[in-house]
């Protein structure tokens, strides 16, 4: 998962270089995102939710949802634009001798040869896209009915412009991203976002969308 500085000009996020967080925060706990587990709101789709053989975590941070996935039997491939998160991410998996292809890549450029997967789960990237003029968000949705393979469940994890910092997505822009006829079943629901800062725990206003790559399309 990933998110912002707190300064937002016109509900943009500002830049963060995400290799300087991870090292500055990496004795405090990690960056407020990193919360040592999946998200809550994840919990019943790990359980009953995935399709297999192959899934893909974008946005994976320190890897501790691929680890999951990897845990319940699944191909797991994640990326980040983080190079020290993803070798925290590697270290943490080799720990549990657990396998999985941890890669470093820009979601808004992805090439992944092991594409396309079964399950494709973006927790908490998508919101963190600057959304100016299409921008960053239309490129990145736009490469993922190439990741999901037809028939492919992706999942969103997303903080609401409702949680009040300022910044986040609404059920709109987030709908908008997965029209129809190439997304079908398309679902959003309200949840809490989980987050850590300063020893506390936050709970922020979100959504979770579930959605179906078409067959044919």
């Amino acid at each position: 998962m990933t998110a912002h500085n707190a300064e937002i000009n016109g509900g943009e996020p500002d830049e963060i270089d995400y290799d300087e967080t991870y090292r500055e925060t990496a004795s405090s706990g990690g960056p407020p995102w990193d919360i040592g587990g999946p998200q809550p709101a994840l919990a019943q789709v790990l359980d009953n939710g995935v399709k297999g053989p192959k899934v893909l975590d974008v946005g994976c941070g320190t890897g501790d949802l691929a680890i999951a996935l990897a845990r319940r039997g699944y191909e797991v491939t994640a990326v980040d634009i983080s190079r020290v998160a993803i070798d925290m991410a590697r270290a943490k998996a080799a720990s549990q001798g657990l396998t999985v292809n941890f890669e470093v890549q820009d979601a808004r450029a992805l090439s992944l040869s092991s594409a396309p997967f079964d399950t494709v789960f973006d927790s908490g990237l998508l919101h963190s896209l600057n959304r100016r003029g299409g921008g960053e968000v239309d490129e990145y949705v736009a490469l993922l009915p190439g990741l999901a393979a037809p028939g492919a469940s992706v999942f969103v994890l997303a903080v609401s412009l409702k949680a009040g910092h300022g910044w986040g997505v609404t059920e709109d822009l987030l709908r908008a991203g997965f029209p129809e006829p190439e997304w079908v079943d398309t679902e959003v629901e309200e949840i809490d976002v989980a987050a850590e800062t300063g020893g506390r725990q936050l709970l922020l206003a979100g959504f979770l969308l579930r959605t179906v790559r078409a067959f044919g399309t």
